[in-house]
């Protein structure tokens, strides 16, 4: 078998070295289960699945995450996908994706039905096209992202426990988006067509949503407003090509031949290879460009020579060679575009030249050829070379993929643990270097990063081979794990000892990650016994209990567990303090308590305590993990061991409920309960106990909660102790919200100019839904109807008078209704009468606002608002803050539009302290990044941190703003050309 792999594998060599052959299907392949390869790859998506999941879910690692996404902007923006190994939602190459799969369901649903796979498509396809019309709340307004790249792409942790702000960021008239608003508008058009047989009303739902949406994106061509994804997904292409894609698929869907006429029409404005009129074909079909996509389809909708030739050029590229111009192939035969996702481009061509070959009007010379490279690329990705790219499938599939959900670190760390938790199956990692080279690490984003968009063309050429080759799905498959750790518990060890005490230091550990959770309800039990006290006289109460060091927890008093056998407990509980898988400091608290008898006294003995026995040769600040001090979730027990009780405990069947305040959902919490010997005396809210016929009722085993009782409940959490007459007394804890309508306003941010000559006064508009306006407020004063603002129906008119008198940056009112929550606007003042001197201006915003933090990150926008160009190497900027304890510091350029390498960070400390500073960063940049030229801008993501890891305290530093999430101007960061002061004001 060796002897014929090697034979194989030099032919191969040897043909991929001829331009004007195809490396042929014959010539080595493999015969992969293409039906496994799919169902993995489609259940991929399951993985990337944004807020509030179904109960049917296929595994036990992922869990609701990111539900108050769009609440910045009062909507639900919840649901969608996160984009890659991160966890912002963005919506170009989202809805690309969707789209694709969608194609993947119109050419073939047959073979996905066969497959077993066709109803796990349309879910995955409903998740986004929901979102998408959740994004879509008006005509010409579309939300295209959640999340900020800078600020999630700060933090490795798991998406259930995400803490960062995630912003939302729209388009409309005024700044519009036409690629990323018409690539969603092909979405939901596509979506409508495979809908259409099966649920009619939700077709026409998505099309309504799609024609909307395409009439926005077709008026307004421009992507001016399309700014937040920067760095990370620019509409290189122009919007033209997803206007073409767009009216390809509303014209599938409705018919209408206005549509296809738009599609045809913007042919001419597609890019062309360079200095020819010739349309682009040496790249390929991706998130920003489509025209190949559209080409395909306007070839097989009209059969016009202009697009048959257009979408052969590009095959016979791929695969042949056009013109004496081919793709690069590398050395084992994978057709080769780019490092950055290679195999994406290899896959998603396969699954366009299989469409094509399909096609009736496909040169019949040429079908065979662009079958045997689709199948040839395919079986590349699956292992044909000896390893397979997919993760979960074949030999030697990825395990270190560069995705933080799946490591599933909860030390915020690419390190820890050594291993993933979790394997994502059906993930196409981004795939190897022009020299078949690849590493499989974490670290390796380049070649092993996963992301919707790479499985796309994927699955289409998947479903593809199934449809011509056959396979075997895995019956009944799930990604249900065994946990390889535990979630929850605690190291402690011995700080100190005495003859009359015990001072124990205590770590509570949450890693959970089957999923991942946020525990503020964790609390653990240190175990004692007593009997040498009550020997000598004394009682429980005759012990103190003190902290040393709390990082917050409640500590209680001494509390009986078997009073007859003397054993007592202390309950450490952090209710209310988030302990979460995100960070050294986020995963474990910690707690220093001392356990004392009477001053000198001398009978103290710890070898008889429960939660001593692990811990008797642990001191001098070291600590060990133990199963003798358990821990609870809510009051469940969630690990370790207790020691026996003198009677049973009587248990209820859920621990944790909701309780939603609106009319329209409130419903009766009901629960089982296990008296095991005891007798059930009722139910106590603190110390007030509920009155049974009217806040619960009881029948049989069952207890009811009722909903006249709960609406009383404020929104929170409500803790219901349920008596019994022996043993624990378990407590359910009910989280009530109210989701009743709230009035709104709109819009929310708005901007001010107090320069004279541009003083205008702010209209809002008011939604009351059956609220009155109240008043509108700053901070706590409210402004005075009449000469502050007036109403008008449903319009608040702020005054230009009042306005101007407020300083210049971030203005918050507060909109006070008689019910429901109340609005804030955000209103942005600045005035552009104030002229910098100079020809360098500067924006910013904090990609961390939090006040205490191990890594400050400045964003920043440099202008150049000259009319000459200004090297970058004669360009100094500087940051100043508040080092808080000197350590040395370390300096990263994440991103920056002139080449991250190019920038350089000086940290220098100031001769003479001043308020909010006795340091500065200077970021400097290298001669290789060139000039600034007139009218444009370069942006820096940078950060910084202490040697240990440290915090620094934000809050007060003169160059930090803890308000802004986007770029505003920042006065407080100066920019030098030469060594002059060109911009802001030094402290």
């Amino acid at each position: 078998m060796k002897k014929i792999w090697s034979i194989l594998l030099v032919v191969s060599m040897v043909v991929s070295l001829l331009p004007s052959k195809l490396v042929s299907a014959a010539s080595g392949d493999a015969t992969f289960n293409y039906g496994e390869a799919l169902q993995k790859a489609i259940m991929f998506y399951e993985f990337q699945r944004s807020g509030d999941l179904p109960d049917n879910k296929r595994d036990n690692w992922r869990a609701d995450s990111g539900l108050t996404d769009g609440s910045d902007v009062g909507l639900d923006l919840t649901g969608g996908w996160y984009d890659a190994g991160d966890h912002v939602k963005f919506n170009l190459p989202m809805a690309y994706t969707q789209t694709m799969l969608a194609w993947s369901v119109y050419e073939d649903r047959d073979a996905l039905e066969e497959s077993g796979q066709l109803s796990y498509m349309l879910d995955d396809i409903k998740w986004v096209s929901d979102y998408l019309m959740k994004c879509h709340p008006e005509p010409n307004v579309f939300y295209y992202q959640v999340g900020d790249g800078g600020l999630d792409h700060s933090w490795w942790g798991p998406a259930e426990v995400m803490q960062m702000k995630r912003p939302s960021y729209k388009v409309d008239l005024s700044n519009p988006g036409s690629a990323v608003v018409g690539e969603a508008a092909a979405a939901l058009a596509s979506a409508s067509v495979i809908f259409k047989d099966t649920d009619p009303t939700y077709a026409a739902t998505c099309l309504k949503h799609a024609k909307e949406l395409f009439t926005f994106a077709d008026t307004t061509k421009s992507d001016k407003g399309y700014t937040a994804a920067d760095g990370y997904y620019n509409s290189w292409s122009g919007f033209y090509d997803e206007l073409s894609w767009s009216g390809v698929w509303l014209y599938i869907a409705t018919g209408d031949k206005a549509y296809l006429n738009k599609a045809e029409g913007y042919v001419a404005n597609w890019g062309t290879e360079p200095q020819s009129t010739t349309i682009s074909y040496k790249w390929a079909q991706n998130w920003d460009d489509v025209h190949n996509g559209a080409c395909l389809l306007l070839a097989e909708l009209t059969n016009k020579a202009i697009y048959k030739d257009a979408i052969e050029m590009h095959l016979d590229y791929w695969t042949t060679g056009y013109n004496g111009n081919r793709v690069n192939y590398t050395p084992k035969g994978l057709a080769w575009l780019s490092e950055w996702g290679s195999l994406r481009y290899a896959t998603t061509t396969a699954f366009l030249a299989g469409v094509y070959s399909d096609w009736s009007g496909c040169t019949a010379s040429k079908v065979d050829t662009y079958r045997n490279f689709a199948k040839q690329q395919i079986n590349y990705a699956l292992g044909s070379t000896g390893r397979s790219f997919e993760v979960g499938f074949g030999t030697n599939s990825p395990e270190h993929p560069h995705h933080r959900t799946a490591h599933s670190s909860w030390a915020d760390s690419q390190t820890v643990p050594t291993n993933h938790r979790h394997t994502i199956y059906g993930a196409l990692v981004g795939g190897p270097g022009k020299d078949d080279s690849y590493t499989d690490s974490i670290a390796n984003y380049v070649n092993n990063e996963i992301a919707c968009d790479y499985n796309a063309g994927f699955v289409g050429a998947l479903t593809k081979m199934y449809k011509w080759y056959g396979g075997t799905p895995i019956a009944n498959f799930t990604a249900i794990e065994e946990k390889t750790n535990d979630e929850f518990f605690v190291e402690a060890g011995v700080n100190a000892t005495g003859p009359n005490f015990i001072e124990i230091k205590a770590l509570l550990n949450n890693r959970s990650g089957w999923p991942a959770k946020v525990g503020d309800k964790l609390s653990f039990k240190y175990f004692i016994d007593i009997s040498e006290a009550v020997k000598n006289g004394y009682t429980a109460s005759d012990l103190t209990i003190s902290t040393n060091y709390n990082s917050g927890a409640t500590v209680s008093k001494l509390l009986p567990w078997d009073e007859a056998n003397n054993i007592y407990y202390v309950n450490v509980d952090f209710t209310g303090t988030k302990i979460y898988p995100g960070g050294q400091s986020a995963y474990r608290k910690e707690i220093q308590f001392r356990i004392a008898g009477p001053i000198s006294t001398s009978f103290w003995d710890n070898k008889n305590d429960f939660s001593f026995t692990d811990i008797s040769n642990v001191s001098s600040g070291n600590v060990v993990k133990t199963t003798y001090i358990p821990v609870y979730d809510a009051g469940v027990k969630v690990y370790g061991n207790e020691p026996g009780t003198a009677e049973p405990s009587s248990t209820i069947s859920k621990t944790t409920a909701t309780f939603d305040k609106y009319a329209s959902n409130q419903e009766d919490i009901s629960l089982d309960i296990a008296l095991n010997g005891n007798t059930f005396n009722g139910i106590k809210n603190g110390t007030v106990s509920l009155v049974k016929g009217t806040d619960y009722t009881v029948t049989g085993d069952v207890v009811t909660i009722l909903k006249s009782y709960l609406e009383k409940q404020e929104v929170g959490t409500t803790r219901l102790t349920f008596d019994f007459s022996g043993g624990a007394d378990p407590t359910l804890v009910v989280t009530i919200t109210d989701t009743t309508p709230s009035a709104s306003i709109n819009p929310t941010t708005v901007t001010f100019d107090k320069n004279p000559e541009k003083l205008q006064d702010v209209s809002i508009t008011v939604t009351p839904n059956g609220y009155t306006l109240d008043s509108v407020k700053n901070g706590t004063a409210s402004l005075v109807l009449g000469t502050d603002y007036i109403v008008s129906d449903n319009t608040v008119i702020l005054s230009k008078d009042y306005l101007a008198q407020q300083a210049t940056g971030k203005l918050n009112l507060n909109f006070d209704f008689s019910g429901g929550n109340d609005s804030t606007l955000t209103i942005t003042i600045i005035d552009s009468s104030v002229v910098v001197a100079g020809n360098l201006r500067v924006q910013m915003f904090n990609g961390n606002t939090a006040s205490s933090t191990n890594g400050i990150a400045p964003k920043i926008k440099l202008y150049n608002t000259g009319t000459t160009d200004i090297n970058l190497s004669d360009c100094k900027l500087r940051y100043y803050y508040t080092i808080d304890g000197e350590k040395d510091q370390s300096f990263w350029c994440d991103w920056s539009s002139t080449g991250s390498g190019n920038v350089t960070g000086t940290f220098v400390k100031m001769n003479t302290v001043k308020e909010g500073a006795d340091n500065y960063l200077e970021i400097g940049f290298t001669t290789a990044a060139g000039t600034l030229a007139a009218g444009q801008s370069i942006e820096i993501q940078a950060r910084f941190s202490k040697a240990d890891w440290t915090n620094y305290t934000q809050t007060g530093d003169y160059s930090f703003d803890g308000t802004s999430t986007n770029y505003v101007d920042a006065t407080k960061v100066t920019a030098y050309v030469l060594g002059s002061l060109v911009w802001g004001i030094e402290p």
